[in-house]
């Protein structure tokens, strides 16, 4: 059983190890600094060291969970921040957005960041689906939940906090559930809250690293707190989500916020 102390440690965990990498990237930047800076939509350069900071601070707010589901939220949201630097890096200059754009040019032979994304966090979130359940239909709508939420959550990633925003307010309710679902809901938030303050005022960008490392850790809390029922009826809305995909950043963008502030771009 998973006991309220166990939540707050790993929310406390993944906060704390998302502000000290924060800090330490910030201090020693890899490479060419420039390579982790953007211009917003408000003409700010900002840097992108939250990307990489959430996705180690949720990763290791799942420590003190057993080796199973340790390993496949471990697996799931440093994969997906992996391939989320990859297309924030290889992809900075790609004006192509959503699937079909990307998967109609791996159909005339061009593999894209976007492709290379799509595909290595689908990957990875079926093999974190098959550690976390048993029977092989549960495996795959585990996989698609997983892939759904991290793509999610990068289709909310359109104006500063809205996907850390986003991952707090989903990840609430998961507090609730007994079991890891939890303690892996605890992770996501934590790692979003730690980076939500300098995301909201325009001193970070999370991109695509961040949005999809924190929605796999999301996605992981769910599929760990649902039975069979609960992982179709989210893999559903989560499908209907990607559909329309436009839709979904087009709300997201509209929000609360006036629309000098700065934008995110959802591949």
């Amino acid at each position: 059983m998973i006991t309220p102390s166990r939540r707050r440690t790993a929310f406390l965990l993944a906060a704390t190890a998302t502000r000290a990498t924060l800090t330490a990237l910030r201090t020693r930047p890899s490479g060419d600094p420039a390579r982790w800076q953007r211009t917003n939509f408000a003409g700010r350069t900002v840097e992108l060291h939250a990307g990489p900071a959430a996705a180690v601070g949720a990763a290791l707010g799942a420590a003190a969970l057993a080796p199973r589901p340790r390993t496949a939220a471990g697996l799931a949201v440093l994969a997906a921040g992996a391939c989320g630097a990859y297309d924030d890096v290889a992809g900075a200059e790609d004006p192509r957005r959503g699937f079909r754009a990307h998967l109609t040019a791996l159909r005339g032979g061009e593999v894209t960041s976007g492709a290379v994304k799509l595909f290595g966090v689908s990957a990875a979130a079926l093999a974190a689906g098959a550690l976390l359940k048993e029977r092989p239909v549960d495996k795959v709508l585990a996989g698609v939940v997983i892939a759904g939420t991290a793509h999610f959550v990068n289709l909310v990633d359109v104006r500063p906090g809205r996907a850390a925003a986003t991952v707090l307010a989903l990840g609430a309710p998961g507090l609730l559930r007994a079991g890891p679902g939890a303690t892996l809901a605890a992770a996501s938030m934590g790692a979003a809250a730690a980076v939500l303050p300098d995301d909201r005022a325009q001193r970070t960008m999370i991109g695509d690293t961040g949005a999809h490392a924190l929605g796999a850790a999301l996605g992981t809390a769910i599929v760990a707190g649902n039975h069979r029922a609960g992982l179709a009826v989210h893999a559903a809305g989560l499908v209907a989500a990607a559909v329309c995909g436009d839709t979904v950043s087009r709300m997201a963008r509209s929000g609360l916020a006036p629309e000098t502030e700065g934008a995110h771009a959802a591949a």
